[in-house]
């Protein structure tokens, strides 16, 4: 199933006779932005208010979120071409015709102008109401195809984001446990210093002050190590795709995701104990940050 996004235009413009005497056109145009949920917007002529229920019907069933707005107006002309009468139609003028002189014999015939008018005004019109619905639903087949195409944009562009996590989260790997051990020697180092300035170690035991130095520095390996986040991170990117392979109405999943994503990557520049995962960090959250802004689009 396809990604669509919430961002699209479409119009249609359809030719239909209004009456005997003009034509009409009607010009459906349809604008659709990202929204939380289906907001339909209507601007429609006098003569077909009337129909705003069918059409919020036909664009409820065809999408679920976004704000859309439907513009139709109709502008008629005159036809000045003249109609090719009908057998049905003569005949029915002829009848009329013969009633009318049985009871009024002085009547004159009909004109072969007054035969044109007569057929021209008696034509069967097709209802503007009708042709307004099937001009709508061009206009919202339309709209779902320009709202896939930018669907399938927003798409590319979340998976390139999400191998570009991916190889941030691959290279800040490796760099975890030399950060943890050097951070653990630097306490150890710190903690002697600091029983020596204070004069401590005569009176406590040496083993249990290494014993006490290991517990806190294992405290503080723990603290600092990022294993866990990354772990999640590449967790949140399978889901990410998985979704964008599947498609449809996934709108909201992503923005909930997103927010898993932004929360790994805080935690992992709060607890970085090194330059280069603090690096890693700030790209990572840039790159959220622009996946954020686009999933907001997506349906």
């Amino acid at each position: 199933m396809a990604v669509y996004s919430m961002t699209g235009y479409a119009s249609t413009l359809v030719t239909a006779a209004a009456d005997g005497l003009s034509r009409a056109h009607l010009n459906v145009e349809l604008r659709s932005v990202n929204g939380r949920f289906l907001d339909l917007v209507f601007k429609l002529p006098d003569e077909l208010r009337a129909l705003e229920p069918t059409l919020r019907e036909q664009l409820g069933a065809a999408f679920r979120r976004g704000k859309i707005e439907m513009r139709l107006a109709t502008q008629r002309e005159a036809d000045t071409a003249w109609p090719r009468p009908t057998p049905e139609q003569l005949n029915q003028l002829s009848r009329l015709e013969g009633t009318v002189q049985s009871w009024l014999p002085q009547a004159r015939g009909l004109s072969v102008n007054e035969v044109l008018n007569w057929c021209r005004g008696s034509a069967a019109t097709e209802r503007l109401d009708d042709v307004a619905l099937q001009a709508t639903a061009q206009a919202i087949a339309a709209l779902r195809e320009a709202r896939e195409r930018e669907g399938a944009k927003l798409s590319a562009m979340l998976r390139e984001r999400t191998q570009r996590l991916r190889a941030l989260a691959t290279q800040a790997e490796p760099l975890v446990p030399a950060v943890v051990k050097r951070q653990q020697e630097r306490f150890l180092e710190r903690w002697r210093e600091a029983l020596d300035s204070a004069g401590a170690a005569g009176s406590v035991p040496p083993e249990a002050l290494q014993e006490r130095a290991l517990s806190e520095a294992a405290t503080l390996a723990i603290r600092i190590d990022v294993a866990e986040e990354l772990s999640r991170l590449r967790a949140h990117l399978d889901e990410i795709e998985r979704l964008l392979k599947a498609g449809g109405e996934l709108g909201k999943r992503l923005d909930f995701l997103i927010q898993e994503l932004h929360r790994e990557a805080n935690t992992l520049g709060s607890k970085s104990a090194a330059l280069e995962l603090t690096g890693i960090a700030v790209e990572m959250k840039v790159l959220i940050e622009q996946m954020r802004e686009q999933v907001q689009n997506i349906e």
